[in-house]
């Protein structure tokens, strides 16, 4: 079993207080987040962003995976998430993540590439711990 961590810090209220949040790794290091970042478009981190961040590197290692058991190497996998947050049942719900994905991969056809892209969306481990709709536009280049 694998375990990663992260944590997170905030101090006051919800709309004036403020964050940071870190990695286990140190690539995160009290990174500033708040309500400012996360629902009024103010530059700086927020969660949901995080969840992209991580959902597109994820998928982007597992299509890598499943692409290299069919036999294939890619040159390039370039995947954008993005997470939508709405208001839902009195409160906020992550409702969707949309993976957008562009990748050159020698020898492919584009029927093997999109079983593998698909199957990377249900398969990666990131897919599979949200609970939201998760859509996909792929393209071979």
């Amino acid at each position: 079993m694998i375990k990663k961590s992260g944590s997170a810090n905030w101090t006051g209220g919800l709309k004036d207080g403020s964050g940071t949040v870190s990695t286990e790794s140190g690539v995160l290091d009290k990174v500033n987040y708040g309500f400012n970042k996360r629902f009024e478009g103010e530059t700086g981190s927020n969660p949901e962003e995080l969840i992209a961040a991580a959902h597109a590197s994820c998928y982007s290692m597992a299509l890598s995976m499943i692409l290299g058991e069919a036999g294939f190497t890619a040159d390039d996998i370039s995947t954008k998430a993005t997470v939508s947050l709405e208001q839902k049942d009195g409160g906020f719900a992550v409702t969707a993540s949309h993976l957008v994905l562009e990748a050159k991969v020698p020898g492919a056809s584009e029927e093997e590439f999109m079983k593998a892209a698909n199957t990377a969306k249900d398969g990666c481990p990131i897919s599979k711990l949200l609970n939201a709709e998760i859509t996909l536009d792929a393209k071979l280049v």
